[in-house]
């Protein structure tokens, strides 16, 4: 034995049960209801079975699965027997499922019916395969009720647990893998020491449980804590998540930047959701840098305070973050305790206060490195230190501020620009919902930057007007030297903008004069 026995899916469940809040709900929602004693009685019920029908300890265990009781039962039960848990996006199709499934070596998929026929068509390429486990029609077969159960694998802190798929900074999807000890981990640095989760917390996250934001505020934070988490298999929309909010009374609200600047456009003309979010005593926002004029559009419509953080999937969560009534807006905080994060420079050296600066960051949560990507892994995992593949600037006061992606900065006039200083000038406009602003490189081989706009409801955008906005706010250099005006941003399947689809979109237009 390397190190002392831990098991995480033991300490999110069967901890609370032991110490007397069995009754407590730990999950609730329109799929279901489930407190901690029958949480804990399925998982060990699930776990069992799992074992029974051939999966083994340190085998990967594919998820195709909504947000539902299911679904945590089925993480914690793959993770309770020893197996490693590997929950997909739902949002893949066929063929993109199938890339994963033989990517992973699992032999065994279990999948919510919505998602049948998409996991059908993936596991017409992946021969590996040995069962499709549906929720609906299988589980009764598999996690049999009131037979005797096994008793949890003995796994310890540098166990394997959970692999999460991320495209990060480079490209195709690969594996992130994460040891049980990560989890116990992330809740006692940013769940226990930022959010100050507490056991009568109810929780309500826009990320879903396969992404590595949405896990932590959905499963890990709030079973760690004793705290009641409300999952909603539907997919999130404004108004959806306005009236599960009303519906459910969170304490505890989780999205990202362009969820709460949708929120804000929901609501614009109905005064009846000014107390929509009455109930909630804290919103995390994360995924993307959150502009300061969101954050002041959302405090001051809601009346209720948002702390921006940094995370990514290799470090599992939040590891820069602002603190309940100490934000800075338009920053990502301050460090998280228990890391450490460093700025360097293009020399690799050191970058000084006010000096931008690629951003890494070390911790105990951090992944142990890709799966099959050895390349890969030798670039962003450097010894103790994640490279993260952001530029950030580092404030007098300890604040982190956001430039952008690394391979997101313009270099205008032969001078760095952050797209993310002139999106947040554009915000402040009336006329303007959501913007980024992208490289244009023009015939002579220069960068331009050019700003994509959505306008607000019911504005119009002059883009002569815009530039002169910025122009007004900004040093001249910084300014848009184009102004485009689309429907929509596109974005990703988490709601990060897709910057590279919008660089295309904007040479298209600009090439074509």
């Amino acid at each position: 034995m390397t190190s002392e026995s831990f098991n995480a899916s033991v300490h999110l469940t069967d901890r609370h049960v032991a110490a007397g809040r069995g009754d407590h709900v730990a999950i609730t929602g329109p799929a279901g209801t489930l407190t901690y004693a029958e949480l804990a009685t399925q998982v060990a019920e699930l776990a069992t079975g799992l074992r029974k029908l051939g999966v083994r300890p340190e085998e990967r265990v594919l998820l195709v699965m909504s947000d539902r009781p299911e679904t945590v039962v089925t993480i914690l039960a793959v993770m309770r027997m020893g197996a490693v848990a590997v929950p997909v996006s739902t949002m893949y199709n066929g063929a993109e499922l199938g890339d994963l499934v033989r990517d992973s070596r699992a032999r065994l998929v279990v999948a919510t019916p919505e998602f049948e026929p998409a996991v059908r068509e993936a596991l017409t390429g992946a021969p590996e395969v040995t069962r499709l486990l549906l929720t609906d029609r299988d589980w009764g077969e598999v996690a049999a009720p009131g037979g005797p159960v096994d008793p949890p694998y003995d796994t310890w802190r540098d166990s394997p647990a959970l692999w999460l798929y991320t495209s990060g900074t480079t490209g195709a999807p690969k594996a992130a893998m994460h040891r049980h000890g990560a989890i116990r981990d992330v809740y006692e640095t940013y769940g226990r020491q930022v959010l100050g989760i507490r056991p009568d917390d109810r929780c309500l996250s826009v990320a879903r449980l396969f992404f590595a934001y949405g896990i932590g505020n959905s499963m890990f934070f709030p079973l760690a804590a004793g705290a009641t988490a409300i999952l909603d298999p539907a997919r999130p929309t404004p108004g959806g998540v306005i009236a599960r909010v009303a519906q459910e009374r969170p304490t505890l609200f989780f999205a990202g930047p362009t969820f709460f600047a949708a929120l804000l456009a929901a609501a614009a003309d109905d005064t009846a959701t000014a107390d929509a979010f009455s109930s909630v005593r804290l919103a995390v926002s994360a995924g993307e840098a959150l502009p300061a004029e969101i954050y002041r559009r959302f405090t001051g419509r809601f009346g209720v305070d948002v702390i921006d953080g940094l995370g990514s999937t290799e470090a599992l969560h939040i590891f820069i973050s602002n603190r309940p009534g100490q934000v800075r807006p338009g920053t990502s905080g301050t460090v998280v305790p228990g890391y450490e994060a460093r700025l360097l420079d293009e020399r690799g050296e050191p970058a000084g206060v006010g000096e931008p600066g690629q951003l890494y960051v070390r911790g105990d949560s951090i992944a142990t490195g890709y799966w099959c990507r050895t390349a890969t892994t030798r670039q962003v995992f450097q010894g103790e230190w994640l490279r993260t593949g952001d530029t950030y600037v580092r404030e007098e006061d300890g604040s982190y501020r956001c430039l952008g992606r690394s391979n997101d900065m313009i270099k205008a006039g032969g001078i760095w620009v952050s797209p993310m200083e002139v999106e947040a000038r554009l915000l402040q406009h009336e006329s303007v919902g959501e913007c980024a602003v992208v490289a244009y490189i023009d015939g002579e081989g220069l960068e331009k930057p050019v700003a994509c706009v959505v306008a607000a409801p019911g504005r119009t955008v002059d883009a002569g007007e815009l530039i002169g906005f910025c122009r007004d706010g900004l040093a001249s250099f910084k300014r848009p030297r184009e102004v485009l005006v689309l429907d929509e941003l596109p974005k990703t399947a988490t709601g990060k903008i897709q910057r590279v689809v919008i660089r295309r979109l904007a040479a298209d237009r600009l090439d074509k004069g």
